[in-house]
Order: C-alpha cells, then structure tokens, then sequence
C-alpha cells in the first residue's frame, strides 16, 4: 500500500460505524435482556411487575414492601446521567438514545437503501420530493414497514414491565387485558409518529434533556468541536455567517467550505458556528471533516474533544473535581444498594388488629384479634409458626382458629397466607377497676426449618380490659 495513502486514510475518523456496532449491540441486549432468566427462581435480569407487585433486578426478586431499593436505583440513574452529561456531553442523544436509532433505521436503511427514497445518506438536508404515484407508495410502505419496527420495540419495551411469558398469553387473550394492548399500541403509535414525521425536531424542542444539558456543560465537556484556529473564522461574534469563506479570508485557514459538515449533520446545523444546543454528539460531522481533510493529508478540523483542549491543543481531562465528586457519589449509592439490597429477607410479616379492641369470653378469657399477613419470599415451601416474645411470653398465649390442633402452616414459595389468629391472656393482666391496660408486645414469625435464618418479627399492642367490664360483660352472658 502507497504510504501516502496510509497518511491519509490515517486521518479518517469512521465514528459512523463504531457508533453503529453501538447501535447494534444496544439492540440485541434490550432484545434479549427480558427473556433472560437467572438461577434456580428464573428471575429475570430487571423487571418491573406491577401486576405480581415484585422487581427483578439482576435475579433477585424484590417484594413490593421491599421496594425501598427503588429509590436508590433512581438517584443512580439520575446522578449517572448528570455524570454522562458532565463527561461526554449528549453523547447518550447521538450513540444510545433510541430516537436517533430509530431515526437511522427509519431514514438511512429503510428510505435511503431499501426503498430509494434519498440518494445517499451524507445528504441530511435533502428534502423528500414525493412527486410521483410510486414515490408517494414507497413512502407510505416506509411508514408501515417501520410501524411494523415500532410493534417490536413497544412490545420489548413493556417485556420490563411485563415479562414475555405473561405479555404473549395476555395478548391471546386480549378481551380479559384490553388495558394492555392500549398501552402497545399507543406506545408503538407514538414511536410512529415521532419518528416517521416529528424527527429530529423531538430532540431540538420536545426532549427536556436537551432542555436541561446546556446546565452540566463546562469547558473540558467532550463534544464535537470546530477548530477555528486552524480552519478560520466562520461566523462572526452575533452569530452572523460571513460573506468571505475561510479561504478567501486567509489562504492559510485550513476549511475549503465544502460544507460536507452542514449537509451530514441530522439537526441541520452547522457545527462551525460553535456549541450549539441542537448538536446530538453524534460525530457525523467529523467524520464528513476527516474524509474532506484526509484528501489533503491533513487531520480533521472538527474533533471529538473540548473547549479547552481545542484552544490549548492539549488532551481532554476527563478526571477533574466535577467528574470525580460524581464518581464518588455513584459509589456511594452503589454500595448503598448492595448494601440494602441484602438487608432483604426471606419472609415478610404484617398485623392488623381487627376493629373489636378485645372479647371477653365466658370463660373469663380475654382475647384480641388481629389479621396476620405472612409472605414467603424464599424459593421453597416452608411450615411457619409464631410466637410471644420478651417477658409476655408466659402471660399471652397465640391461637389459631384455622389450625385448632396445629399451629403450624405450611405456605408455598413465592406466596403468602392471610390468617385471623387470637392471642388470649393466660392470666389477669390488668388491676384497673376501671381503665383498659394497653400492653405492647412483640410477635416472632419464623420457619420451622430455618428459623435461626428465616424469620421476622412485628411489633404491636395487646389490649387487656378493667376488671370492671369484664364483670359485667361475665354477668349479662
């Protein structure tokens, strides 16, 4: 090979196909992610059930009392943006966001190459002329070709909500789950029309990222960045384009005007005017630059970089104090979800009084009511039992009505038990002629098998009347 062709394809950039391997990676992961299932409880990766009430996060099932583990993985997802967005700019909007995927597909693969629509895809300015019958039939089959798209990408979308194997039987029976196939198709509408006819508008009026990203940005921001030093000036300070092009200028400016950066760019911009909040980060334009400057045995005038590396032409310093605090409170809230995260148990236990305060028997006895809730949270069937705890332990005794002669109850994994169960005073618990006695108490539920391991305890209030009432409540039985 020519060394001079090696000096110049040295230059070219080629962010295009590396940002489509990204595309395409991030495609076939969220494709397969909600069909994924870990371990012997085939959990999935990430879900979000709210018709079982249970998340899934990276096999582990989460009860919906056990959802305080929400909150942090919100303030990960929201710092780590903050994160991204202080480091890389809208790098998220130009490699990852699903509208400029979408957009690709809709605008470069389906119109471009397969139905001849555009002429080439390094031409975003082109406007569609529909002025035949057949270009007007080929656009139609465009958008339905990628409604098609939009079907698959809603349905995948609710698979984190709605698992697979509930989303497809569901589907069948769509008479008992209209509320669902409501959600896919406007889900789906939306990304039509979103896609197909808002385009690259969503991202410049409608996507409050983009509202919000100008706020993070600072001068050692990675984003994509004209060298007006070496390419000369080509806007004035208000903005202005200016009459004389870079060359006419100043024969040593190094930008021929060729304005491959303008027509490539999907937001219709032009990069040379400066950071501008329209720009998605998606390096078209440096890629358009390096093609032109490659030819010339030069390197491209547009760069992946930032403010401060460009002017002092020096490296971009990606570790600074903001992106260090960041990165230490990711850390933070990451060990803070381990952290809770196995702070979960395998069983969970609520009690409820009943609206009676007490019963008096006509034995004497004195009983109080309360509804149990138990949740076996663990993977296997388990027999559980409960008991007082503390110095009540002798006085209060624990009934079951449903379980007279045994006071264990079995309940199947990933299941819970709603029983009324009586605990009743072995002996007088209060002197008072005439006031109620309100005695706290604390109720252990455990499993039989495992109770050093799996078991939980609820604390509540039993409630012992004066002795008063309870001589006249004896004397009317």
């Amino acid at each position: 090979m020519d060394s001079s062709l090696v000096s110049k394809t040295s230059f070219i950039k080629d962010f295009k196909r590396k940002r489509h391997i990204v595309y395409t990676l991030l495609t076939i992961a969220l494709l397969i992610v909600p069909f994924v299932r870990l371990g012997e409880s085939q959990n999935h990766i990430f879900l979000l059930s709210f018709d079982h009430k249970v998340l899934h996060l990276l096999g582990i099932e989460f009860n919906i009392q056990e959802f305080y583990v929400l909150p942090f993985m919100l303030m990960i997802l929201f710092v780590g943006i903050f994160f991204i967005t202080v480091m890389g700019g809208r790098i998220w909007c130009g490699w990852g966001c699903p509208q400029t995927i979408f957009r690709s597909i809709y605008r470069d693969v389906i119109q471009t190459y397969l139905l001849k629509l555009r002429k080439k895809t390094t031409n975003k300015q082109e406007k569609l002329i529909l002025n035949t019958p057949i270009k007007k039939l080929k656009y139609s089959f465009g958008i339905f070709l990628f409604s098609c798209i939009s079907l698959i990408a809603a349905a995948d979308f609710l698979f984190f909500f709605v698992p697979p194997e509930d989303f497809f039987p569901y589907i069948a029976d769509i008479s008992n789950h209209t509320l669902l196939l409501g959600f896919w198709l406007v889900i789906a509408i939306f990304m039509t029309i979103e896609v197909c006819f808002i385009a690259e508008s969503f991202c410049i009026y409608m996507c409050p990222y983009a509202r919000v990203q100008s706020v993070f940005f600072d001068n050692d921001t990675l984003m994509s960045i004209y060298d007006s030093k070496r390419g000369g000036t080509v806007y004035d300070t208000a903005g202005q384009l200016l009459k004389l092009t870079p060359k006419k200028q100043n024969p040593a400016n190094e930008c021929v005007n060729c304005m491959r950066c303008v027509q490539v760019c999907p937001t219709h911009i032009d990069i040379r005017k400066g950071v501008q909040l329209e720009c998605i980060h998606c390096l078209e334009c440096v890629d358009a630059c390096s093609h032109t400057m490659s030819s010339l045995g030069k390197p491209s005038l547009i760069n992946w970089s930032s403010s401060n590396a460009t002017l002092q032409q020096t490296k971009v310093q990606l570790f600074r104090t903001k992106t260090i605090a960041y990165i230490v409170l990711l850390s933070i809230f990451f060990i803070t979800l381990i952290f809770v995260s196995n702070m979960r148990t395998t069983m969970l236990l609520n009690i409820t009084r009943t609206s009676e305060l007490y019963m008096v028997r006509q034995s004497g006895a004195v009983d109080n009511a309360y509804k149990f809730l138990i949740q076996n949270i663990d993977d296997k069937e388990h027999a559980f039992g409960f008991s007082i705890e503390g110095e009540m332990a002798n006085h209060i005794e624990i009934l079951i009505p449903d379980y007279p002669n045994n006071k264990e109850f079995v309940i199947p994994a990933k299941s819970e038990r709603t029983l009324v169960v009586l605990l009743r005073a072995k002996e007088s618990l209060n002197d008072s002629k005439e006031s109620d006695k309100n005695i706290p108490i604390t109720i252990l539920s455990y499993a039989i098998d495992s109770k050093e391991t799996i078991q939980t305890s609820f604390k509540t209030f039993y409630m012992y009347p004066s002795q008063s009432y309870i001589e006249k409540k004896l004397k009317k039985n």
